[in-house]
């Protein structure tokens, strides 16, 4: 929940304008206190008197008036809030804050605020895969702006792609994930604590020059190895092999078969919490090749035998006295998602299952964004689509908040 919070939003110019209305009424239902800034081009698509009505607060948008500079100047504007939001942004606001420049209000408020910043990008595909909007949205992320969406989909130009704002509730769960994180950060409240995660792939060998593999990013695992590094745990991140950078604060063990993996994990001693987000593969070549294998002219391709892999989320979830306290795996499916979930759940001894739909479709190997489902002992959490980094933030403080508990449990004993 929001309540209490002071909310700034900065409504620019383009048609996803019409869902800051629907924004405002969802952050005032979790009890924060919105305020708007409205561009001159965002008021071709929304109207000063919606954004008031809904906020019940006065909306801003001329920078040298005089009423409103004696009232609430920029600078104090910029500050008397918790988080600014930019929603939608457009690739035009994008630019001018990468800029630095302060040529209207709303630049000039974002140029002045000492507060967090999320954005919520809105434009046409072209101008969003445009290498000057990389550029620009490098340079802001490499400052600590926050990013939620874009989406893929239809948009007002009649083309599909990424360029679609994120929707209402997508951007609210990003505003509690970054402001959640606001607060912990002071408190850390996972300092003291030892976290086991696993990301990537695995290779298992056929012959020194073939394997057998998928297509895992590592990005979820990597970040929720950077989320809880963020919350104070000392983390050891054992890596298949991946393109994403280490994440800063991280102890990072890279490997490449599923028994590297096992061992390294092992190898960490006691920890805490294991999140095992690793696509491990289940079978192996039982015999690889110590020379590669060659084609020969007419023959038929050579047979195949697998052996299974160790199970490493099973291993770690074993009782014992090295058991961690929470163990997580993952459930990467195609089909049945929330049913296989629940079973993997049972059969590996784990605490929690985060089951995820990897088909095709979905995008969700190698891309930005993630929609989960988290499964428990209590039940199932259906969360909304997300971007990784926000999914891996909402993971991380549920993790924080059970071990909490779970402290708090024992002491009372």
């Amino acid at each position: 929940m929001l309540h209490g919070k002071r909310i700034l939003l900065i409504v620019a110019g383009g048609i996803a304008a019409f869902k800051s209305l629907e924004l405002i009424r969802r952050l005032r239902e979790r009890g924060a206190s919105v305020r708007c800034v409205l561009t001159a081009a965002g008021a071709s698509f929304v109207t000063p008197l919606s954004l008031q009505a809904l906020s019940e607060d006065k909306v801003y948008g001329d920078m040298f008036s005089l009423t409103d500079e004696s009232e609430m100047g920029h600078i104090q504007l910029s500050r008397d809030a918790d988080l600014l939001v930019v929603a939608p942004a457009t690739a035009n606001i994008l630019a001018r804050m990468a800029a630095g420049l302060a040529d209207d209000l709303a630049a000039t408020v974002l140029l002045a605020t000492d507060k967090p910043v999320l954005v919520a990008p809105a434009m046409n595909v072209r101008m969003w895969t445009h290498a000057a909007t990389a550029t620009n949205v490098e340079i802001l992320k490499r400052r600590g702006i926050g990013f939620v969406g874009p989406n893929d989909g239809a948009m007002a130009c009649n083309e599909h792609g990424p360029g679609r704002m994120s929707e209402p509730e997508e951007i609210v769960a990003a505003i509690e994930s970054m402001l959640g994180r606001e607060r912990a950060s002071p408190e850390k409240p996972l300092a003291g604590k030892r976290a086991l995660v696993t990301s990537g792939p695995t290779r298992e060998a056929l012959d020194p020059v073939r394997y057998i593999s998928n297509h895992s990013s590592g990005k979820q695992g990597h970040a929720i190895a950077a989320a809880l590094a963020e919350l104070g745990a000392d983390v050891t991140l054992v890596s298949g092999p991946v393109t994403v950078p280490d994440p800063r604060g991280v102890h990072v063990v890279r490997v490449e078969s599923a028994d590297q993996m096992l061992a390294a994990c092992l190898a960490t001693g006691v920890v805490d919490v294991a999140v095992c987000a690793a696509a491990v593969a289940d079978w192996k070549a039982a015999r690889p090749a110590a020379a590669k294998i060659k084609k020969k002219a007419g023959a038929a391709p050579p047979s195949l035998e697998l052996a299974p892999n160790p199970d490493i989320l099973a291993t770690l979830s074993r009782p014992g006295p090295k058991r961690p306290a929470l163990v997580v795996g993952f459930a990467a499916e195609t089909e049945d998602l929330v049913a296989n979930a629940i079973d993997k759940r049972k059969r590996k001894g784990c605490d929690w299952i985060v089951a995820n739909d990897v088909s095709p479709a979905t995008g969700t190997f190698g891309g930005e964004r993630n929609t989960v489902h988290l499964v428990s002992g209590e039940g199932v959490e259906n969360w909304p689509p997300l971007a990784k980094g926000e999914v891996a933030m909402r993971l991380a403080g549920r993790i924080a908040l059970h071990l909490r508990q779970a402290g708090k449990a024992e002491a009372a004993e």
